[in-house]
């Protein structure tokens, strides 16, 4: 099954990327997505992303009212992710190399993150924003494989995947399930992926906004 994740919101699936047929959409759209955005986030994906750390984090974005552009940092759009599931990106990241975002929100998953990293294009874009100081966000491997493989984690406070996070220069913020230092945003993996997100709701629109975006989803009570 091929999933593609529109602009607008809607998850289209079909056995093959040509088959996006209009009866297989699932739509994904919220009461509280606000009409139009100001804010643009980049989610790069590559072989072996985290399928579930993907798509939640653009969902609930989206469902904020962010402009969403996932980029594959592949030769091509479709992406085979670490469970099987396909998704097709809206672009190449060499197409979105010379835009700027308001945040950079990178999944994580085996060889997900090693694909990240392992992109020039998408480590230029990573450094201009955190030397910018807007948010940046990783989660489950990526922050150890890509951002402290990088230098991108000098005396910042982190965490990871329980697989990764013994190899957190910084221990002190392991256990947390999001870490939020300043700009920069961690978590640890599928199962916090909704926390995750919604700390990246909030740092881009404030509690208020996180809250109407977690109300009619019915997350379960938890500190936002």
């Amino acid at each position: 099954t091929c999933l593609t994740i529109c602009p607008e919101g809607r998850l289209w699936a079909a056995k093959q990327p040509t088959e996006l047929v209009a009866a297989n959409m699932v739509p994904f759209q919220s009461t509280v997505m606000a009409a139009s955005s100001d804010k643009h986030v980049l989610v790069p994906i590559g072989t072996g992303t985290e399928e579930m750390e993907a798509v939640i984090t653009i969902d609930v974005l989206r469902r904020a009212g962010a402009k969403v552009t996932v980029a594959s940092v592949e030769n091509s759009l479709e992406v085979a992710c670490s469970r099987g599931v396909k998704i097709v990106a809206d672009a190449l990241i060499e197409d979105v190399s010379a835009q700027s975002f308001d945040m950079i929100a990178c999944p994580g998953g085996m060889p997900g993150a090693e694909r990240l990293r392992d992109s020039a294009v998408l480590e230029s874009l990573l450094r201009a924003q955190m030397s910018s100081g807007k948010p940046t966000a990783a989660i489950c491997a990526t922050p150890v494989v890509f951002l402290q493989a990088k230098g991108l984690l000098e005396g910042r406070k982190a965490t990871a995947h329980p697989a990764f996070s013994d190899k957190l220069q910084d221990q002190s913020m392991v256990p947390e399930r999001v870490v939020v230092d300043g700009n920069l945003t961690t978590s640890r993996g599928p199962g916090t992926a909704f926390e995750f997100a919604l700390a990246l709701v909030k740092q881009l629109y404030g509690e208020e906004k996180a809250a109407q975006v977690a109300g009619p989803m019915v997350m379960y009570p938890h500190k936002l």
